[in-house]
């Protein structure tokens, strides 16, 4: 369970879901209880959680995270012109913007990318396969460039069947999204609108926030055989001192904490190293994967991964390698709709 080939399964392109249920509680609901699965619809999720239990929500909200620019350099043939797509990761404390850049090879320190006549980016770091960039605008201002000039960072397996739209500004976006700074949805929480969120309150089910940014690095694959030797990403992050104390009240009476998705659940967990769930604030490059310790999430809801993804790494830790590999036969073959805009699952060990 330690190779990445043990992560690898074949999964027909009919089920790649390139766009969400309509409405969003509409999707399917696979439940793996105690090694028992059921089929069920994402509505019927209030009748599967009870008053004393708490769900932990992150409310990070998705940048447009895309951009297309032009860069110019003077060489000795003169000026030459390369398009550039950035792919914006993280910010960093000075407000300057880790990226994914393509063609990388194409940028060299201080060059400039170009996304209109008023909005440019300075080259000011390369490595690690990625670039530093300095915008020419304050970091209050970003958002409204980026909402002028870039694009909604669809995953590349929806990107590469369709283009991004309109409705995807709505579609990948969560219901209780607050926090600007991510460029990836906290997908599993794509299925919660206010019909299912009033029904859950109506049945004594209690809330929790958190806010993690979920970076560019979610989309790129484990590149080692030995997935012990994986390094993730570093992602922001925050758990407040009222979420860690909702969180270890639930548990001291008897209540279930459910992650929803796995950027809540690595959040909550880096905040657990201790033994218990403590006010938590920087950066997590937590990588859980099959014998990891857990001390904070009782639950997951969570939607279908990738092959040889960290995301099954983790469900396979949470819930055990075999149970995972039953979980996903039986989603396949019940024709349930993965990725992004996929079915969902609630799994517990």
């Amino acid at each position: 369970m330690y190779s990445l080939t043990d992560y690898d399964f074949d999964l027909p392109l009919s089920l790649i879901a390139t766009r969400p249920a309509v409405p969003r509680r509409a999707s399917r609901l696979l439940t793996s209880m105690q090694g028992h699965l059921s089929d069920r619809q994402f509505t019927d999720l209030p009748d599967l959680l009870g008053p004393h239990d708490l769900l932990v929500l992150n409310n990070t909200k998705v940048l447009n995270a895309r951009l297309k620019g032009q860069r110019a350099r003077q060489s000795a043939q003169g000026l030459t012109s390369a398009k550039i797509e950035i792919m914006l990761d993280r910010a960093t404390p000075e407000g300057h913007w880790f990226a994914l850049a393509k063609p990388l090879k194409k940028l060299n320190l201080g060059d400039v990318v170009t996304f209109s006549d008023a909005f440019h980016a300075t080259v000011i770091g390369k490595e690690g396969g990625q670039v530093e960039l300095r915008f020419n605008c304050a970091s209050e201002d970003l958002d409204d460039r980026l909402a002028t000039h870039g694009e909604i960072p669809l995953p590349p397996y929806i990107a590469s069947m369709r283009a991004a739209d309109d409705q995807d500004a709505t579609d990948y976006q969560t219901v209780f999204a607050k926090h600007a700074g991510a460029v990836a949805a906290p997908t599993a929480s794509l299925h919660f609108d206010d019909h299912v969120l009033h029904a859950l309150r109506d049945k004594g089910v209690g809330f929790a926030e958190v806010t993690l940014h979920v970076g560019a690095g979610t989309f790129l694959p484990v590149k080692v055989d030995d997935i012990k030797t994986h390094r993730m990403h570093p992602e922001w992050g925050e758990v407040s001192d009222e979420t860690a104390q909702r969180i270890e009240h639930t548990k001291s009476k008897g209540g279930r904490v459910i992650a929803v998705g796995t950027t809540a659940l690595r959040l909550i967990e880096t905040a657990a190293r201790s033994g218990t769930v403590q006010p938590w604030q920087g950066e997590t490059d937590i990588f859980i994967y099959p014998g990891f310790d857990f001390h904070a999430a009782d639950a997951l809801i969570t939607n279908f991964h990738l092959p040889q993804s960290t995301l099954l790494m983790l469900v396979s830790a949470f819930v055990g390698f075999e149970q995972t590999k039953a979980i996903y036969e039986h989603a396949i073959a019940q024709d349930y709709r993965f990725f992004s805009y996929g079915d969902s699952s609630l799994l517990i060990p």
